[in-house]
C-alpha cells in the first residue's frame, strides 16, 4: 500500500514538473526556434545515426563474438561491413519498391477516365430529377470556374517561391544520405571506447559512477530504440500483409507509411491511417470498411502484445505523462519532436532518479 502511494506521489511529481518546464519552454519559444532550426540542421544526421547504431548494436556484438578459425573479426571489418549490408538493403527495398508504386500509380491513372465517366453519368441520371431541374446550377459554375482559377494561380505561385526551397531540401538529403553512413561507421568502431573517454575527465572517486550512470543511459535508449524498431517493423509488414489481402491500392506503400508513422506513440496510428482511407476514398470506397479491420487488428496485437513485452517494460513511463510530452512537442516542434520527445525524456528521467538513488544512500549513511 505504500509502495503505491509513493509511485502515485512519484508519478504526480513527475507530471507537475513536466508541466512547469513546458509551460517555460512555451513561453520560451521564440528563443528556441533558432535552435530548433539549428539543431534539425545540423544534428539530423547524428540523431538518425544515433538510431541506427542502437538498431544494429546486436547484430554487431553478435559478429564480434564469431571466429574465422584462430582470428577474430577486427570491429572496424564488422562495422564496414554491417554499413554496407544497410546500404544494400536499403538500395534493394527501394529498387523492389518502385517498380510497386509505378505499377499502382499507373492503376490510378487508368481508373481516373472510368471514375470521371461515372461521375458524368451520375450527373446526368440526376439531371432528370424535378428537384435538379429547379436548382440554378450557373451561380454555382460561376464559382467553381473562379475557385480553380484562384487555385492554379497560387498553385503556380507556390511553386515557383518553393524552388529553393526545394533545391535546398534536395541539398540537405543527399548531405544527409553521405554523412549518415561514415557517422554510423566510426560510431559503430569506436562506440566501446566512448564511456573510457569520459571517465579520463572526471576524479577516479566519480568516475566509476560516471560509468554506471552512462551503461544506464545507454540500456534506457538502447531498450527503447531497438523495441521501437521491432515494433514499426511489425506493424509495417503485419499491415502490407493486410492491405494485400483485401487489395488495398498502394498496399505495400501505406503499409510502410504506417509503420514509419508508428513511431509516434499513441498519435501515430490515426497518422498511419489516414493516407489509407484517402486512397480508399479516392480510388476504392467499398476498402474503407476493411481498411479499418486491418489497423485495428494490427494495433490490437501490436498494443497487447508487442508494445508492452518489448517497451513498456523498459520505459516505465506513464502513458499520461507520454501523452503531455507528445502535444507539447508535437506544439514545439512537430512529427520530429513527437519522436524524439519520449528517448529524450526517458535519458533525462535516468539520469535524475540516478542522482535521486544517490542521494538517499548518502542521507542513509548520514543518518
Amino acid at each position: 500500500m505504500i509502495k503505491e502511494h509513493r509511485q502515485i506521489l512519484f508519478w504526480s511529481l513527475e507530471l507537475l514538473i513536466l508541466a512547469g518546464l513546458l509551460w517555460v519552454g512555451s513561453q520560451l519559444q521564440f528563443v528556441l526556434e533558432p535552435i530548433i532550426t539549428f539543431v534539425s540542421a545540423v544534428f539530423v544526421p547524428l540523431i538518425i545515426s544515433v538510431f541506427l547504431y542502437y538498431m544494429l548494436s546486436p547484430l554487431m556484438n553478435l559478429i564480434m563474438k564469431l571466429r574465422i578459425g584462430p582470428f577474430k573479426i577486427p570491429r572496424s571489418l564488422a562495422s564496414l561491413f554491417i554499413v554496407l549490408l544497410l546500404i544494400l538493403l536499403v538500395v534493394g527495398g527501394i529498387s523492389a519498391l518502385i517498380p510497386s508504386v509505378i505499377n499502382e500509380f499507373n492503376q490510378l491513372i487508368q481508373w481516373l477516365p472510368g471514375a470521371a465517366k461515372q461521375g458524368q453519368e451520375l450527373i446526368n441520371q440526376w439531371s432528370h430529377y424535378k428537384w435538379v431541374k429547379q436548382i440554378d446550377l450557373s451561380a454555382y459554375y460561376d464559382q467553381i470556374n473562379q475557385y480553380l482559377t484562384r487555385f492554379a494561380k497560387q498553385a503556380v505561385t507556390t511553386l515557383s517561391s518553393s524552388a529553393g526551397s526545394i533545391i535546398g531540401t534536395i541539398t540537405s538529403t543527399v548531405i544527409i544520405t553521405i554523412t549518415v553512413p561514415v557517422m554510423l561507421f566510426y560510431m559503430l568502431k569506436d562506440g566501446p571506447k566512448l564511456v573510457p573517454s569520459i571517465q579520463k575527465i572526471f576524479s577516479p572517486q566519480r568516475s566509476q559512477e560516471v560509468s554506471d550512470l552512462l551503461h544506464q543511459m545507454n540500456r534506457t535508449l538502447s531498450s527503447y530504440i531497438s523495441g521501437q524498431a521491432i515494433e514499426c517493423l511489425f506493424v509495417a509488414i503485419a499491415t502490407s500483409i493486410g492491405y494485400l489481402i483485401i487489395n488495398q491500392p498502394l498496399a505495400i506503400v501505406l503499409g510502410v507509411i504506417a509503420g514509419i508513422a508508428n513511431m509516434v506513440p499513441y498519435v501515430g496510428p490515426y497518422i498511419g491511417i489516414a493516407p489509407s482511407l484517402l486512397v480508399s476514398i479516392a480510388i476504392a470506397p467499398n476498402k474503407i470498411i476493411w481498411v479499418i479491420v486491418v489497423v485495428v487488428i494490427v494495433q490490437q496485437i501490436d498494443g497487447n502484445i508487442i508494445y508492452p513485452n518489448i517497451i513498456g517494460r523498459s520505459l516505465k513511463i506513464h502513458p499520461l505523462t507520454i501523452i503531455v510530452l507528445l502535444l507539447a512537442a508535437g506544439n514545439i516542434a512537430g512529427i520530429p519532436g513527437m519522436i524524439l520527445c519520449i528517448p529524450f525524456y526517458a535519458v533525462i528521467r535516468t539520469v535524475v532518479i540516478y542522482f535521486w538513488n544517490i542521494w538517499q544512500l548518502q542521507s542513509e549513511k548520514q543518518e
